[in-house]
């Protein structure tokens, strides 16, 4: 506990930033909140620098708004499964488009975080708790929201925060592990969001998303 609250003290400038950053990509256009979402659809079992750079590719060459499946795989080599991501890309954004424009924002319901990441989870392909709220978190709503992968519950593990990690998530499982971890960071008085940055930058040794 003393060493991660050391290497908060010298890093929460740079964290906060960031966080800053994920603030003001709300703020831009549907197309990049959409892209956002894509991003955290690849992230699992992948290296999420690996999948920024998929993405950024993919939104140079258009094919992120309007390319087929067979057409984006070929872009994610990085993500595993890819053939399978590259339907959950193109399946979301079916649900977003309206009249050849997307409309991400309007889904996003800013007043209940809770309710949206619920209705993510519910409605788009390959994505669960984890994936919905790493997307919230990157545009800005992570405030209360726990990114639940192996990196976080490790770290979870070695502060106590919860006993051993779950082979699976389920829907209370995950709840109540972020309940606990809303405790936790009340307790030692750092939010969520700046928590889940901390543990990423400690295993990677530096802040990403």
């Amino acid at each position: 506990m003393k060493d991660m609250l050391e290497y908060y003290a010298k890093n929460k400038t740079q964290i906060k930033n960031r966080l800053r950053d994920f603030e003001d990509s709300y703020k831009k256009d549907d197309k990049h909140v959409f892209s956002e979402l894509c991003f955290c659809l690849l992230t699992p079992q992948a290296e999420a620098v690996e999948c920024d750079k998929a993405i950024k590719e993919l939104k140079r060459t258009g094919l992120l708004y309007e390319g087929h499946p067979k057409a984006i795989s070929p872009y994610i080599k990085a993500a595993r499964f890819l053939n399978k991501k590259a339907e959950f890309i193109v399946n979301a954004r079916g649900l977003f488009k309206k009249n050849g424009c997307l409309r991400i924002k309007n889904c996003i319901d800013r007043n209940d975080i809770f309710k949206t990441r619920e209705w993510l989870a519910e409605n788009i392909k390959g994505m669960g708790y984890k994936e919905a709220s790493h997307f919230l978190r990157n545009i800005g709503f992570g405030k209360n929201l726990a990114i639940l992968d192996v990196h976080i519950l490790k770290n979870l593990k070695n502060c106590g925060v919860i006993n051993k990690i779950p082979k699976h998530l389920t829907k209370k499982e995950y709840l109540k592990i972020e309940n606990k971890l809303r405790s936790f960071c009340k307790k030692i008085k750092i939010p969520m969001d700046e928590l889940d940055l901390l543990f990423w930058s400690k295993e990677t040794g530096f802040v990403f998303k």
